[in-house]
């Protein structure tokens, strides 16, 4: 088995509570079966996604929508985290070994969704972690060379992550069959997001709209609006603080295409019905 295969906790727990609940009902299909036979979480969560469907091309379209947008994501962290473990001298030690790990897991995300898409995924985008939109001159150009640069796009690049897959889980709620594995992803970037946060010295989570120091100047689009104090809990105001640690903004599919645009060499088709 590939270690790009590997399953998580998250991931672990979310196949045996839908082994389960197939089992109770329908009956556990022969393709998600041999999937969690050989341990391989996009294997098994692939076929548990198109069974419960009955093939990729009967996935609805605003969960196609959805899913490639999830799949420009994890293509994103698969190439990110590539490029930097093999640039020489970038990582070593514990945040060689912390980034090797979110790779397996991004790339296990990636495999899930190519694999519960099929024909209807997005062809792969080409990106430019330089923010030069293709050009490979921009301002973020030592992206690969310096650590701290780094780590910063990695912790942006993650907090925005995280609250683009919360804006969309909403699209998701009448398809308890995506939704499910798709929120297990989600809690699996947010605990990505945490790691590197602690990597560069920083609190776990985003307090009001900081990112903290060195955020560069094209992903501070990442931290706007997590000042929001209102969420249908009421709280002391002396409290401000707290409760902007405590929720993750969502963010539409349109603000994230715009903050992600200058990385972008190729703005891939997903669709306009889904914001």
């Amino acid at each position: 088995m590939s270690t790009h295969d590997s399953l998580d906790p998250e991931t672990t727990e979310t196949l045996l509570s839908r082994r389960d609940a197939i089992r109770g009902g329908l009956g556990l299909g022969s393709r998600a079966a041999a999937g969690l036979a050989l341990g391989s979480a996009p294997l098994a969560l692939a076929a548990l996604a198109s069974e419960a469907f009955g093939q990729a091309r009967d996935l609805p379209g605003d969960v196609v929508e959805v899913l490639n947008f999830g799949l420009m994501l994890e293509e994103l962290g698969v190439d990110f985290y590539t490029r930097a473990l093999a640039a020489p001298g970038l990582l070593t030690g514990n945040p060689r070994a912390v980034f090797e790990q979110i790779l397996k897991h991004e790339a296990g995300h990636r495999r899930f969704l190519r694999a519960t898409l099929g024909d209807r995924a997005i062809a792969a985008p080409r990106f430019d972690f330089t923010g030069g939109m293709g050009r490979g001159n921009g301002p973020l150009a030592g992206v690969f060379s310096d650590r701290e640069t780094f780590l910063a796009v990695a912790q942006s690049l993650e907090d925005l992550g995280v609250r683009a897959l919360k804006g969309q889980a909403p699209n998701l709620l009448r398809h308890d069959a995506v939704l499910q594995p798709a929120l297990r992803i989600h809690s699996v970037e947010a605990r990505h997001a945490s790691q590197v946060r602690a990597l560069r010295g920083q609190r776990r989570w985003i307090v009001e709209e900081s990112g903290g120091p060195g955020i560069p100047a094209l992903l501070q689009g990442a931290y706007e609006d997590e000042d929001n104090t209102f969420h249908f809990i009421l709280a002391p105001l002396r409290h401000t603080e707290e409760v902007t640690r405590a929720f993750d903004e969502p963010l539409t599919k349109g603000q994230v295409i715009r903050i992600l645009r200058p990385f972008m060499a190729t703005v891939p088709e997903l669709g306009g019905r889904v914001r």
